[in-house]
């Protein structure tokens, strides 16, 4: 009986007399008939199946398992290098681009339309024809007259894909657990075996190889971990930019410019290590409150510094290498929301997610008691108050949060008024150092 007989079949009873049937009963019993007694092996349809769309990854003691998604993985990371370019091939494919090329030509740059772009996708291997589609030529069209790209362009998109490709391979290596992020001591793993193709870290000790992944390693947690999760997405690393510049390092040729503004540098690593032993003044390689107040200009206020030793990981009321990374990164990168973050979360000294003109006042306090021992003239909280929330706009006009900050964009000189007394005589004479300025440019 289907379920129109069975429905004529129940209201021919009613009319007649028979048993009334209420709705909760209806119900109970077309449910049972249709659906729990129904048989799925009788069903030609796929909604009794549910498809398993997550396979829970084997536990420490399941040790075959292990051994076997491992091998699975590695054999998948084989088959994917193996669909990577070769250097002959990219060579074929750079003489087939100049081949092809599309007239008329202009000055030094060759060009390709679209009709001579498809055939140098006949030449080509199959794992090259990826690249060879209606899309990326769409891509990389700009105002040609013609309908043609950048023959350059189009062999520099293809190189990055490769690299990308490449790169995402060599991390996912260090992946042990095959979930698409890498922990700490992953990436450590990655860059140490990094050193020894980077030229430029030729001149770095082995004994200094420990502090130089260390140091290397924080600067991708501190950007791209900032909730302290202890692992970051592959990702997010190949996204960021970060392995670019640690790649530079292969130049052999590079600038001295370009290796000090290059974090991963030698130069750059080893001055903040020097830095770090130059702060530690008792020799026990850890820096407590009063050798940390000395960094840089020895401005920094007691009450940030305080807020410091209170918020971040400490070992004896010390502070390791670690920690001292993540502070200088901060110091050295204000205008990144990663950064502000790190401040925002000292500054918050009442834990509320905003701060309050208390929160203002407390750390302003110090700054007036420094300028009181070097016998300058006292500022007026209150002035400085209002010049922080018309700076800030935030949406609540008695809190100011960190998004605020972010938006603004005047996080970091918010952050130096209220840390660092040399960053507040800074933003005090901001108009007197403008006017130097421009008369120094002018003469």
């Amino acid at each position: 009986m289907d379920l129109a007989d069975y429905l004529k079949h129940r209201n021919s009873k009613e009319l007649l007399g028979g048993d009334k049937a209420s709705d909760e009963q209806l119900l109970t019993e077309y449910y049972t008939k249709w659906n729990v007694k129904e048989d799925p092996k009788n069903c030609n349809t796929g909604a009794y199946v549910i498809p398993r769309f997550y396979t829970r990854p084997p536990t420490d003691d399941q040790v075959l398992l292990q051994k076997l998604r491992e091998e699975a993985r590695t054999s998948f990371l084989q088959r994917k290098n193996s669909q990577l370019m070769s250097n002959e091939e990219l060579q074929k494919l750079w003489t087939l681009l100049e081949k092809y090329h599309s007239p008329p030509d202009d000055g030094d740059e060759l060009m390709i339309n679209f009709k001579d772009y498809e055939k140098i996708k006949d030449e080509m291997d199959e794992k090259c024809s990826s690249f060879f589609t209606a899309t990326t030529f769409a891509k990389l069209l700009r105002d040609d007259p013609y309908g043609r790209v950048s023959i350059m362009q189009m062999f520099n998109y293809i190189m990055k894909k490769e690299w990308l490709q490449q790169t995402r391979i060599s991390l996912s290596l260090f992946d042990v657990q095959g979930l698409g992020y890498l922990k700490e001591s992953d990436l450590e793993n990655y860059i140490l075996e990094l050193i020894p193709t980077l030229p430029q870290l030729n001149c770095l000790e082995e004994s200094f190889h420990s502090f130089y992944v260390c140091t290397a390693v924080r600067k991708f947690f501190f950007f791209l971990d900032p909730l302290r999760t202890g692992r970051v997405k592959i990702q997010d690393i190949l996204a960021c930019g970060f392995l670019d510049d640690l790649l530079e390092l292969r130049d052999e040729d590079m600038p001295k410019e370009a290796q000090e503004a290059n974090w991963f540098s030698a130069p750059s690593s080893l001055r903040i290590y020097g830095q770090y032993l130059s702060l530690d003044t008792d020799h026990n390689g850890m820096l407590n409150k009063e050798e940390l107040m000395r960094y840089g200009t020895s401005t920094l206020t007691l009450s940030f510094v305080d807020r410091i030793f209170q918020e971040c990981l400490t070992y004896d009321g010390e502070v390791d290498y670690k920690t001292y990374l993540d502070f200088v990164l901060a110091m050295e990168n204000k205008k990144e929301p990663q950064s502000i973050q790190y401040f925002f979360r000292l500054l918050d000294i009442e834990g509320h997610g905003f701060l309050t003109a208390f929160s203002l006042q407390y750390f302003f306090r110090a700054i007036q008691r420094m300028m009181e021992r070097h016998q300058q003239e006292p500022v007026n909280f209150a002035d400085i108050k209002d010049e922080i929330f018309d700076m800030v706009k935030p949406k609540h006009p008695l809190r100011i949060t960190c998004q605020d900050l972010v938006n603004s964009g005047q996080g970091e000189t918010v952050i130096n008024i209220l840390t660092d007394l040399n960053g507040f005589w800074t933003y005090e004479n901001r108009e007197l150092m403008l006017a130097e300025n421009q008369s120094t440019a002018e003469t």
